[in-house]
């Protein structure tokens, strides 16, 4: 069952946990925390890199997409349960971005539009899938 949990939920679990923590955004005077810089880098060019928390939010929420669209391949009957509870989300992702006033970030929105991509790729990767172990019905498609 633990299998059939989106772990995408890691991602929103971890952005609530530092956004809420913080004092930003009920002290408008006080920095967006997932702007603060975790790491300067001097390159070869003469450029700085810096990575940001909410840079390092993105980068683990990539990550866990990876395992997700790993998981989507599975033809078991768990795969059902984990579409269904990636939708759920998704559609939670939805309204956090819209009603809660720490998820107007761009890192929020794009932990929403990655809960989108695995729930699209999930049902296309299953749907394609099932075609194959139908015996071939609408594989060469």
């Amino acid at each position: 069952m633990i299998l059939s949990l989106p772990w995408l939920v890691v991602s929103i679990v971890l952005y609530n946990l530092i956004a809420f923590s913080s004092s930003w955004p009920v002290d408008p005077m006080a920095p967006n925390v997932f702007n603060t810089e975790l790491l300067t880098v001097g390159m070869l060019s003469g450029g700085v890199w810096k990575m940001t928390i909410g840079d390092l939010v993105i980068i683990v929420t990539l990550l866990l997409l990876f395992i997700e669209l790993v998981k989507a391949t599975r033809t078991d009957g768990t795969s059902i349960v984990d579409h269904a509870l990636s939708m759920v989300l998704f559609m939670i992702c939805i309204v956090e971005f819209l009603a809660v006033r720490q998820a107007a970030t761009s890192v929020f929105f794009f932990i929403l539009f990655v809960t989108l991509i695995d729930v699209v790729a999930g049902f296309s990767i299953t749907i394609r899938g099932a075609r194959r172990d139908f015996g071939g019905i609408g594989a060469n498609t």
